[in-house]
């Protein structure tokens, strides 16, 4: 789930009520191996990409992204790690839950970072995910990835990826897993 929802979850709120799936594994599959193909065409190659998954749901979509590069290119993309959390711009407001460790082993100079992510809502994460990159390095482009693209931005951010475009309403939450897309709502 998204960070915004994340909080609304147990054990701050209530739970997650899927209303409709709205993508299938097999939607899923489909929208991963899409993305590899702009990607790869549009860095002309793999050679100098790099891809790093925000914690928590942005992992399974970078290492599905990566395994993808990979079949169509036979080169091995590397994927690292980003936890937000003290990048945050609501610290202070909330309280700082990091979620896991990052992982970026490599030095970000010169390499193409796509940041991966589940579900693009008002991009202050995404904010957040460029102010950390620039602790590893700089990069010579970030490009955004997403698997769902809900809307109600609050920054102008826009991804270069998107599995699906998914207009909500703000009070709707949208979960993505390895089965598919659910929207529904968080109950108390």
């Amino acid at each position: 789930m998204a960070e915004r929802e994340r909080r609304q979850a147990p054990p701050y709120g209530g739970i997650f009520v899927p209303r409709t799936r709205v993508m299938e594994r097999d939607d899923l599959r489909r929208a991963v191996w899409r993305m590899a193909h702009e990607i790869v065409e549009a860095n002309a190659g793999v050679d100098d990409v790099v891809l790093v998954g925000l914690q928590t749901g942005g992992i399974p979509v970078a290492d599905s992204i990566a395994e993808a590069l990979s079949s169509i290119t036979g080169i091995d993309v590397e994927v690292g790690s980003l936890d937000v959390a003290f990048y945050r711009d609501d610290i202070g407001l909330r309280p700082v839950l990091p979620e896991a460790v990052t992982t970026i082993p490599w030095n970000l100079d010169g390499h193409v970072v796509v940041l991966c992510d589940d579900v693009l809502f008002t991009g202050r994460t995404i904010r957040a995910a460029l102010n950390a990159l620039s602790d590893y390095g700089r990069p010579r482009a970030v490009q955004l990835a997403v698997m769902v693209d809900r809307g109600h931005r609050e920054l102008p951010i826009r991804p270069d990826y998107v599995g699906k475009n998914l207009p909500t309403r703000r009070d709707e939450v949208v979960d993505v897993s390895e089965d598919g897309v659910d929207l529904g709502e968080m109950r108390r």
